[in-house]
Formats: C-alpha cells, structure tokens, sequence
C-alpha cells in the first residue's frame, strides 16, 4: 500500500522560513515525479514545485527564488525549502507522486500559515 505523510507544516511570521517533508512507503521516490502543490481556502489546487527523476526541478513563478524541492534518496524523502515567506503562501501543501500513464498519489496535507 502505497502512502505519502507530509510534515513540517505550522504557524510562520512574515519573512520567516519552514521546511515541508513528504515521506513515501510502498513506492521509491526516484522512480516518481513528486510534486508539492497548494491550495488556499477558496483557490484551485496549484503545482508549487517539482523534481523529476533525473532531479530536473520546475518551480512555480511565485514561489521562485524563495522555495527549494530537493530529494533525499536514502530516506525516500522529498522536500520543501521556503523561506521569505508571504501571507499569501499560507494554505494547505500537499504532497504528489506520479509516474506517466498512472494516477498520482496523493498524501494528507500539511497547513502552513504565514501570518503576524
């Protein structure tokens, strides 16, 4: 059974960094685009960030120069460097990993408030 946990996620001032983790069982990362998307209260789904398997990054206009996907291999992770974090990041950031031709997976969630 294949499932993706996200963490990392909380309350953040204005300015301020978090680091999102997604950790896979069932599937390896590497054999996977993974992505991390968004999604405000009221907003679509939108794609953040994402790595290819050959560790090819793509980033959204609006989180480029601020955020980072990186992927560690050992641990089956994939990660979500913010920093210079707006008020309007704050949504619910989730996790997705998908191989062409296949449905994605998708994991829970993580909510990130970015607020003084």
């Amino acid at each position: 059974q294949v499932q993706l946990v996200e963490s990392g996620g909380g309350l953040v001032q204005p300015g301020g960094s978090l680091t999102l983790s997604c950790a896979a069982s069932g599937i390896i990362f590497s054999n996977y685009r993974v992505g991390w998307y968004r999604q405000a209260p009221g907003k679509q789904r939108e794609l953040v960030a994402q790595i290819h398997p050959a560790a090819f990054r793509d980033y959204a206009d609006v989180v480029k120069g601020r955020f980072t996907i990186s992927r560690d291999n050992a641990k089956n992770t994939v990660n979500l460097q913010m920093n210079s974090l707006k008020p309007e990041d704050t949504a619910v950031y989730f996790c997705s990993a998908v191989q062409l031709g296949r449905s994605p997976y998708w994991g829970q969630g993580t909510q990130v408030t970015v607020s003084s």
